[in-house]
């Protein structure tokens, strides 16, 4: 009996491929090839074609990248950023809600708008940070632990210039060979952005000691320190507690 046991034990152990996460508040399981979300950073050159810097009005870049936590606790960090909001995109309106996107077939993406002021930061250079360190764009349909399509790689492109910068850096990522598989970020035209529930918000500034968030995501804020300092602020920008 002992023998049988201890052999059942070892089966169980052997199948299980790594520990029950929460995964953007869904228990999930990793599959053979995923890791997590916060694998290490790739050191990539900054876009060859890029949108200027220029004065004027703050203007906004829509991206997913996986669970939004990670996503827009990053982009907090991220030189020139006034906020940083996680919510869905890619959908229609009436089915933006946590629980709706969450079983997929919506069409959504967890997402983040990011409102920045582009006289510090350039389109270019907020793609730079989102392919060298806020998630892995060569997944497809889901990020680390999160599987799904809701969790896909996707630049919402809101002007002609914001497509070209995009499919260029694209191209010219592929083309250096520094990723161990192709780009499958996709690039489709903005339609809509709805924020997500209030305690999505600054989740990770509010839960940093979260088994997702320590395992996931605290991973990509020290990459992004290290891979690309001169983009990176240490004080975060915030939505503050009005929103919670």
């Amino acid at each position: 009996m002992r023998s049988v046991l201890t052999d059942l034990a070892g089966r169980l152990r052997a199948a299980t491929v790594a520990a029950v996460l929460v995964a953007c508040g869904t228990a999930v399981m990793l599959l053979p090839g995923r890791g997590a979300a916060g694998e290490p950073a790739v050191a990539i050159p900054p876009p060859v074609l890029d949108s200027p810097k220029a004065t004027g009005a703050p203007r906004t870049a829509v991206l997913s990248g996986g669970c939004f936590w990670g996503v827009q606790g990053v982009f907090e960090h991220l030189t020139g950023v006034q906020r940083v909001v996680a919510g869905y995109s890619g959908g229609a309106r009436d089915t933006a809600h946590y629980e709706i996107v969450g079983a997929g077939g919506t069409g959504h993406a967890e997402s983040v708008e990011i409102t920045y002021d582009p006289q510090q930061v350039s389109y270019g250079q907020i793609l730079q940070v989102f392919f060298a360190v806020a998630h892995d764009p060569t997944q497809v349909n889901g990020q680390g632990p999160d599987v799904g399509s809701q969790y896909r790689s996707e630049i919402f492109y809101a002007s002609a210039e914001q497509q070209r910068v995009a499919l260029a850096y694209i191209a010219q990522l592929n083309k250096s060979g520094l990723y161990r598989a192709p780009i499958a970020t996709r690039v489709d035209p903005f339609r809509g952005f709805y924020p997500a529930e209030g305690y999505h918000q600054d989740f990770l500034l509010h839960n940093p000691t979260n088994s997702y968030i320590v395992f996931n995501d605290l991973p990509k804020i020290r990459a992004f320190q290290k891979v690309l300092p001169g983009l990176y602020q240490g004080q975060p920008v915030t939505l503050g507690a009005a929103n919670h």
